[in-house]
């Protein structure tokens, strides 16, 4: 769906588990046409595309890929951003920091990103752009030495460099432009907005630089002007807000430095304030959304200074709640929801980015993800239909608001 103001609004399919394209077709078939009705009846609506290297393997086999562009068109639907963080299984099997596997070190990165450019440039219809948001080069903790982390910047940047040739070719061949859009995440290498414009500004396009004017003879303008139009951001709210970060002041930040944001990420973390709570009710709350599957990552606040925890398992064993003004969890909760007990959500931060737009182009996909849905406590559960819709709704509403007249085409 499109705003006139030429905003794409998507909801990311990484809610629905899957690693198969059976199983990825199977929810999408299940799922989009009731969200379509109910939120966009009559009209085009996009697809925020997830899928698995294996999904991507399958989809691109036999006439997989056919069947499917004629089903999108059929039914009213286009692809227009896929989600190439996870390369493997995301749901019901412990993902935690095996998320970031395989990571910009490896070849096997590189050629499930091919796959997944070579199937959007399929079904992306012309005179849109299309992006392809990605791993945060790998996991922080992985790497002990300045020596480490400035291979792997080294390596990823050299990586980047032969996607960017790709999605150049790509271009040129079917006038299609699609970018790559980096996700910096905590505890990633790129974790936070000043983290990405320090790799983009030392390493990636150094590194494209020296990489064209050797293999393309391409001068210095022409190879940065490449990878500005290629390499891009995917600006996640939620990550944003975990690290204390202004959303909207990252964002602002971003375009002073002429980096492209290829998607914002709609999406809320938890947050609370420890003064004046039972320190045994909190740990019982958070023991009740602590899970097995992914990483919550935790940041407090306290002065100017910023405590962190890789997991929230290690914060509630740390018990020690008062040593911060403020906590925040990485956590994905439903942005329709700003209170959950005690705890809070950071659905401010998001309003923020709204107010942001207004003013400013940043960018023309806005993208909803709320993946934890099958680890949140029940209490807070409804139909998955229903909050996904709720989720559009609140969106909607909420840019209405800042848009007096922005209305849906």
């Amino acid at each position: 769906m499109t705003f006139k103001k030429g905003f794409h609004l998507t909801y990311c399919t990484n809610i629905h588990p899957g690693e198969t394209w059976e199983e990825t077709f199977g929810n999408l078939k299940e799922y989009l046409p009731s969200i379509k009705e109910k939120v966009n009846p009559g009209r085009p609506f996009g697809i925020g595309l997830r899928l698995s290297d294996i999904a991507a393997r399958e989809l691109l086999a036999n006439d997989n890929l056919f069947r499917f562009r004629q089903w999108l068109e059929v039914n009213g639907f286009y692809v227009f951003t896929i989600n190439g963080f996870p390369y493997g299984g995301f749901h019901r099997t412990i993902v935690k920091d095996k998320v970031h596997l395989p990571d910009w070190n490896s070849r096997e990165r590189i050629e499930y990103t091919v796959r997944l450019i070579k199937i959007l440039n399929f079904l992306l219809p012309q005179g849109i752009e299309g992006g392809i948001s990605t791993s945060p080069v790998s996991y922080r903790h992985w790497f002990k030495t300045n020596e480490q982390m400035d291979h792997i910047f080294r390596k990823a940047s050299f990586h980047f460099a032969l996607i960017t040739e790709y999605l150049i070719q790509v271009k040129n061949e079917s006038g299609k432009v699609i970018h790559l859009d980096i996700e910096p995440e905590p505890d990633g290498i790129i974790e936070d907005t000043r983290g990405m414009i320090n790799f983009y500004n030392n390493w990636l396009v150094p590194g494209a630089i020296k990489y064209f004017s050797e293999i393309k003879n391409m001068s210095a303008q022409e190879a940065e002007a490449a990878v500005r139009e290629h390499i891009k951001v995917c600006f996640d709210v939620c990550h944003s807000s975990v690290l204390f970060e202004n959303p909207a002041e990252m964002l602002a930040l971003y375009k002073k430095e002429k980096i492209g944001i290829g998607k914002i990420q709609i999406s809320a973390a938890l947050k609370f304030k420890p003064a004046g709570l039972d320190h045994k009710d909190l740990s019982t709350k958070l023991k009740s959304i602590s899970d097995k599957i992914y990483l919550h990552q935790v940041a407090g606040r306290y002065d100017k200074e910023i405590k962190r925890y890789n997991d929230l398992p290690d914060m509630i064993h740390d018990n020690n709640y008062g040593s911060c003004e403020e906590w925040r969890i990485h956590y994905h909760v439903p942005l329709f929801v700003s209170n959950y007990g005690i705890l809070e959500s950071t659905q401010d931060d998001i309003l923020n980015v709204f107010q942001l737009l207004q003013h400013q182009s940043i960018t023309s996909v806005l993208e909803i993800e709320t993946y934890t849905w099958s680890v949140l406590p029940d209490e807070v559960k409804i139909d998955l239909t229903e909050s996904i819709v709720n989720e559009f709704k609140w969106v909607l509403e909420n840019m209405k608001v800042q848009y007096q007249n922005l209305w849906i085409k």
